[in-house]
């Protein structure tokens, strides 16, 4: 089917139909399973491989360099240990105060409605994460009203994952409700991949819930490179910046897939294009399975200073590491990235 065809499907379809044979994954892009070596197997066994039948459009064929299946085809590599590679890097067990709770930032906390993603990016720091023991129930709203109410900072509530635009409209409205009866509350940031990978995501009534709250809504999507954003995903990603919603970027600086300040000035651009700010250029979490993506502090400074070379200072995105315990993101350009 071609990405044309995926245009008229509605976004529910899509998110039902999946690919999650690796071997489906190769034979789509015209590749031979001989570039699926069996480790590679394994590790889709250990983190399954998920990926949305119009993201493999954007997707060179016969090519098994292409960035962007780099960043959702089961590796064997993944399967090798290094000890500072790790099940949780951010420490996110010692923030989850409660199911569906993790605070630690001041004045925001963020709040896993599910454990579901669109696509399973090779290099998530939550491949490892708890899901099933962490997410809320409806019955937990009072428990995390209270908490809320306890911490008189918090301001701020981030709709993580998991990714909450796998989430039906319906119920993403009555979270959403819930936040809104909460004076206190006056932000809501949504994170989410799935208005790149599946655009139809933003459908009519997304939009309607989104630009009527009486909250101030910022939608962080996750693009890592130029090539995921065609002039479909463009213009919905757009759509949303004409109803007055913020959109932001951040990326993450990958080994293989935008290890090159070109590729990242690309992204940049394009993203503009769209109404898009970048906002973070992480540097990769040190997850266990995503060793491979790593790359050396030297050429991270390198690649940024390059970057701040060829991009008007709007359009660079922040380069950052999270630290487990840390109460914000920590920059890093002039000091070590190591």
């Amino acid at each position: 089917m071609t990405n044309y065809l995926y245009q008229q499907q509605n976004w529910q379809s899509q998110l039902s139909d999946l690919i999650t044979d690796p071997q489906e994954l190769l034979s789509l892009l015209q590749l031979s399973p001989e570039q699926l070596l069996s480790g590679a197997i394994l590790a889709s066994e250990q983190f399954k491989l998920r990926v949305p039948r119009a993201f493999v459009g954007k997707m060179k064929v016969a090519d098994p360099f292409d960035p962007l299946l780099l960043q959702v085809l089961p590796h064997h590599l993944e399967l090798e240990d290094h000890p500072e590679f790790v099940t949780d890097p951010l420490g996110e067990e010692q923030a989850n105060q409660q199911p569906g709770v993790l605070h630690k930032y001041k004045s925001r906390f963020l709040l896993t409605l599910t454990g579901a993603c669109a696509v399973h990016c090779r290099y998530c720091f939550r491949r490892h994460f708890p899901y099933q023991d962490n997410l809320p129930k409806n019955e937990d709203w009072l428990n995390i009203k209270q908490y809320i109410e306890s911490q008189p900072d918090i301001n701020e509530v981030i709709l993580s994952g998991g990714d909450p635009l796998t989430l039906t409209n319906r119920r993403l409205q009555s979270w959403i409700e819930r936040l809104e009866s909460l004076p206190q509350i006056k932000f809501l940031r949504i994170h989410s991949r799935v208005p790149i990978v599946i655009p139809n995501r933003v459908d009519e009534a997304l939009i309607s819930i989104l630009k009527n709250s009486r909250l101030r809504i910022i939608l962080v999507v996750h693009s890592n490179h130029a090539s995921e954003l065609d002039d479909f995903t463009c213009r919905t990603l757009n759509t949303l910046v004409k109803h007055q919603i913020t959109v932001l970027n951040q990326a993450v600086l990958l080994r293989g897939v935008n290890d090159s300040a070109q590729v990242l000035v690309d992204l940049s651009y394009r993203l503009f294009d769209a109404g898009v700010m970048p906002y973070y250029l992480h540097v990769l979490d040190k997850v266990k399975g995503a060793h491979h993506f790593d790359l050396m502090p030297q050429d991270i400074d390198l690649i940024y200073k390059e970057v701040l070379a060829n991009l008007p200072g709007y359009l660079v995105p922040k380069l950052v590491r999270e630290i487990a315990g840390e109460k914000n993101k920590t920059p890093l350009f002039g000091v070590s990235t190591a």
